[in-house]
């Protein structure tokens, strides 16, 4: 059984960019930037007025004489073509100033220098060609609205401003796709580069504000007392309020600032984004979280971890936000890798922020319980692993991070809650949706799903399950090892999901191709039955059929009188020979008191009720 391979992933491998074996190859490249942003947030009339340079350095082996540059804010505008629910199409990004080598540009057609803004993308033709090696300064300058609560992914409620999606950004330029342009509409999400981020914020005094990276002026902008609660959380087991209700004003909370503001100071290393959040009303819980070794020195390391909220959502468990989070990056850690970042904070957000992940940042919206507000607490941490560090394409491959993230989450919430079976509860819409024939394959574009349940299903629960059934043949501990060394060899890096395919087949030794085809191109059932069990001497011959379309091996157990269970396995390689049939002999003698495929429930069969012997 073969899987379909786009040629543009071929043609990278035959260039040397890529190995089929899931490694990056010998001429492997990505591109790179180095931004300072500045802006300035007026919370009363909800804009923020900005500027940046970027230093776009090429490492292609090709020339570029056009950039692509994200403007992601042109969601918002009244022209744009959203395809998931906007309901504030007001203002999109008003661009001041476009710059590119020293020369300032006009907005223009053709192959003259200049740029066209179409939709969600500008496009920018350079004033002179940028050759392999080379590097293109650029500069912008811009102002728009903060959207109000109900956008997605950010926003403000005329309290809480979560800032996402804020500056004109580099779009990626790659081995496999060229420049990767698709418009941003909304459903599927981002495909970013990576670079470095000096981020100049600035916002009233007394405001609290948070970001992607390490604040770097701290005396200018924490008193003394904030400064100090702020060190203790560093090493802290347990939770640190670092600023209270008594403490929000400023010279208290904060330094007093100059003209009634203050300018927070941040810079991000080898991140693929930033985001920031501000509020006057914000409370300040810190802790810390153990990592373990993620500078690579062999010495213990420590990450910072946040929560900022509103008292009220106190009725929402944010007081426990920050242990939540501990334990998420903790544990993390220890069944992925370390985690490598100086903090990771969960920030109280509108409540359409749902719930969304940002490089060492989540913006949370919305009412919990406990066992919700650590769910998605855990989800937007485990998004820091894929696709923070494992900077997959989530617009083409939805499933490359929300599916893995959901499978991480499931065993860290069976960690956190003991006992709780979140895999269940993936199965169960995977199921329901395959049962009624409405599911739609896993390798489709974000965008191109029929309608958001089968995308949800899709990219988050059959992603999921796939993964707990590839556990169950390949084993948990071959499982994790291949599941290690894919993050490990694209760390910081794009892999396609051929990528992640090859490194399970080549860590596992195994031909996986019958697997991916079935559960990631196609919606294949999958219905293993016991058909009948007969007596035939001193044996019982167990007929097995495969009613659904679905190849998988065979999980069996016996169970005696005496309450021993033996297990069998049939391999997939039956069915893949094209048999619907296929029998089995066990002895007949310790007596059978049931027989049961896959009592574990590692696969996820859409009928149960054939599974059991007797019925």
């Amino acid at each position: 059984m073969t899987v379909p391979v786009l040629a543009a992933y071929e043609l990278a491998a035959s260039r040397g960019t890529r190995n089929l074996n899931g490694t990056p190859g010998p001429r492997y490249w990505q591109q790179w930037a180095d931004y300072k942003l500045e802006a300035e947030l007026n919370p009363v009339s909800k804009r923020i007025t900005g500027k940046s340079t970027v230093a776009y350095r090429n490492r292609s082996p090709d020339t570029l004489t056009t950039l692509y540059v994200h403007l992601l804010h042109n969601l918002f505008a009244p022209s744009s073509r959203p395809n998931t629910n906007v309901p504030w199409r007001v203002e999109g990004v008003e661009l001041g100033r476009v710059a590119a080598q020293g020369t300032d540009l006009a907005a223009a057609e053709g192959d003259a220098p200049g740029y066209r803004v179409d939709g969600t993308i500008m496009r920018l033709r350079l004033p002179k060609p940028l050759p392999p090696g080379g590097s293109a300064d650029l500069a912008f300058g811009w102002q728009l609205r903060v959207p109000p609560d109900g956008a997605p992914r950010g926003g403000q409620d005329g309290e809480a401003f979560f800032i996402s999606y804020w500056y004109p950004q580099m779009a990626v330029y790659d081995d496999i796709n060229g420049w990767q342009t698709d418009q941003y509409l909304g459903n599927a999400e981002f495909y970013m580069g990576y670079g470095n981020y000096d981020v100049s914020l600035t916002v009233p005094a007394g405001w609290l504000v948070t970001a992607t990276g390490t604040l770097q002026n701290p005396e200018e902008t924490l008193s003394a007392q904030t400064r100090a609660r702020l060190d203790s959380a560093r090493t802290a087991s347990g939770i640190v309020r670092v600023v209270t209700e008594a403490d929000r004003e400023p010279g208290r909370s904060t330094t007093a600032g100059t003209g009634g503001k203050l300018t927070w100071r941040f810079r991000a290393e080898n991140v693929r984004d930033v985001s920031w959040a501000a509020s006057s009303r914000y409370l300040w819980d810190a802790t810390s979280a153990a990592v373990g070794d993620a500078t690579q020195d062999g010495a213990p390391d420590r990450s910072l971890v946040q929560a900022f909220y509103r008292p009220e959502q106190r009725r929402s468990h944010w007081d426990e936000s920050a242990r939540y989070g501990r334990h998420s990056v903790e544990f993390f850690s220890r069944y992925l890798w370390p985690y490598p970042y100086p903090h990771m904070t969960a920030v109280d957000g509108p409540t359409s922020c749902g719930g969304m992940e940002f490089p060492m940042m989540t913006c949370i919206g919305g009412q919990f319980d406990t066992l919700d507000l650590y769910e998605v607490t855990n989800h937007e941490i485990g998004h820091m692993w894929f696709p923070m560090i494992v900077g997959s394409d989530e617009k083409r491959f939805a499933w490359m991070d929300e599916g893995l993230t959901q499978f991480n989450q499931s065993q860290a919430m069976a960690d956190f809650f003991k006992g709780y079976d979140d895999e269940a509860q993936n199965r169960r819409p995977y199921v329901d949706l395959a049962t009624i024939g409405g599911e739609t394959e896993l390798m489709r574009h974000g965008d191109r799903y029929p309608n958001y349940q089968a995308y949800g299903v899709a990219s988050y629960y059959k992603t999921a399950t796939a993964l707990v059934a590839l556990r169950g043949v390949l084993g948990r501990e071959l499982f994790l090892k291949a599941f290690q060394e894919y993050g490990r060899r694209w760390q910081y890096k794009h892999p396609s999901p051929y990528d992640l395919f090859a490194t399970f087949e080549d860590v596992s030794g195994r031909d996986l191709s019958w697997f991916w085809r079935t559960w990631f191109f196609e919606t294949w059932r999958l219905d293993q039955a016991i058909d009948s069990v007969a007596t035939v001497g001193d044996s019982l011959e167990i007929s097995l059929e495969n009613r659904g379309r679905a190849p998988m091996p065979v999980h069996l157990v016996i169970t005696r009188a005496s309450g021993r269970a033996d297990s069998l396995k049939v391999p997939v390689d039956v069915w893949l020979g094209g048999a619907k049939r296929t029998t089995v002999r066990v002895a007949r003698e310790p007596a059978v008191r049931n027989i049961e495929i896959d009592p574990a429930r590692e696969f996820p069969d859409v009928d149960r009720d054939n599974q059991r012997w007797p019925r």
